[in-house]
């Protein structure tokens, strides 16, 4: 599967775009997950080449930043491969939020 399509790749804002806007106003734009963990990470922003922006949800939840190359590369407990969510349409920040505290 490809990770990021030409499509999202236009999709995502440049890093640093969304500085200074609230969580409302902050869309996400693909999820990437592991079938085989708990792992996803949720891109609001791109550099173009490697770089993502967004809310990572792993042992916590966080804002941070994380690698096209690295999630190429990753594999789950059972050697599964990091896969896009081909079914998330965009939505805010709050709401990934939202839906992320229901799973707990």
């Amino acid at each position: 599967m490809t990770l990021l399509t030409n499509k999202i790749r236009e999709e995502l804002p440049k890093l640093y775009a969304n500085d200074g806007k609230s969580e409302q106003n902050t869309k996400v734009i693909v999820k990437f997950f592991t079938p085989d963990s708990h792992w996803t990470w949720y891109a609001t922003e791109f550099d173009g080449v490697d770089t993502f922006f967004g809310l990572v949800d792993g042992f916590e939840q966080e804002l941070g930043y994380f690698s096209l190359k690295e999630l190429e590369e990753s594999r789950g407990p059972l050697g599964l491969l990091v896969e896009r969510d081909m079914y998330f349409k965009p939505k805010s920040l709050s709401e990934v939020r939202e839906g992320c505290a229901v799973l707990l």
